[in-house]
């Protein structure tokens, strides 16, 4: 029977150690890809209730995790973050980016579900992209990504090609 189940498609690079002290860039979106954090008004995200909620803990990561936080937007249905993971040799308490993300989706949905009234429920989508920042060209480049987003957001939302993002 379990031969029958449809094979997620891996997201991680196969051999390597997400445990590793590097910057990541990352995406987490709202499960049906629902605009829950934000509104874009102006070309800029403002924060509903809930994006407070994720803003609010996604600044606190570092003060439990061996992680230090770059630039970061929280858009209407995702957030985009870069994460600079600072594990010490030696540390046996390393973590990695992937522990690090599903603890701050748990902390969120948690939250966020406290503060729902009725039977809606709060989910992330399953999984999350990340990109595993090279050099200071592609840091720069996914900064400016980032900066650009909600001005990217208006122009671009309704297009055809990207709705099934």
């Amino acid at each position: 029977m379990a031969a029958n189940l449809t094979q997620r498609k891996r997201l991680r690079l196969k051999e390597f150690d997400y445990s590793n002290s590097f910057y990541y860039f990352v995406t987490l979106c709202m499960e049906n890809r629902k605009e829950f954090f934000s509104e874009i008004i102006n070309e800029k995200s403002i924060l509903t209730e809930k994006g407070r909620i994720v803003e609010e803990i996604w600044k606190n990561l570092p003060k439990y995790y061996p992680c230090e936080l770059d630039e970061f937007i929280i858009m209407p249905d995702h957030i985009h973050g870069i994460v600079i993971l600072d594990n010490k040799p030696g540390n046996v308490q390393k973590k990695s980016l992937s522990t690090i993300i599903q603890r701050f989706k748990t902390f969120t949905t948690k939250k966020i579900n406290e503060s729902l009234a009725g039977s809606e429920k709060f989910h992330w989508q399953k999984s999350f992209y990340d990109r595993i920042i090279r050099d200071e060209r592609e840091l720069f480049l996914i900064r400016n990504y980032m900066q650009l987003n909600p001005l990217n957001w208006e122009l671009e939302k309704d297009l055809p090609e990207n709705l099934n993002l």
